[in-house]
């Protein structure tokens, strides 16, 4: 008889978890909505493993917004998974050990800094991309 370990990464993988969201693709500036079933927790990337968190038990506790670590996820259990910030299903730890309901919906807000290595236009240039490097001159005479 086989039997597969219950591990927070085995749980992951049979499908009842949608993707996480994991701490290497987040940057400075991005933020994450996390909705649990009790309370909704912004979480603002500081970019030096801290982040800014204001919600939930946080907003209860009048210390809104809040700088701290993320510990990672857990099932509820002692395992935790470090390098993940939310995932559905599954419960957010905060570095002061506070621990959320369970995770119903997340949403990732890119900041200003998403769009890295994208510059602004000129409109010839889009011409000339699209249709050629003559296009701009059959347009403009």
């Amino acid at each position: 008889m086989i039997v597969r370990a219950r591990t927070v990464n085995a749980i992951l993988e049979q499908g009842s978890v949608t993707r996480p969201v994991q701490k290497s693709e987040l940057r400075p500036g991005d933020r994450v909505v996390v909705a649990t079933e009790n309370s909704v927790y912004c979480i603002s990337v500081l970019g030096d493993s801290t982040y800014s968190v204001w919600g939930g038990w946080f907003d209860r506790q009048g210390v809104s917004p809040v700088r701290l670590s993320i510990a990672g996820c857990t099932w509820g259990g002692s395992v935790i998974k470090h390098d993940i910030v939310a995932a559905r299903g599954l419960r957010l730890e905060f570095g002061n050990r506070v621990v959320t309901s369970r995770i119903r919906e997340i949403r990732v807000i890119r900041g200003e800094g998403a769009n890295r290595g994208l510059r602004p236009v000129e409109p010839f240039e889009l011409l000339a991309a699209c249709y050629g490097a003559n296009a701009g001159q059959s347009i403009t005479g």
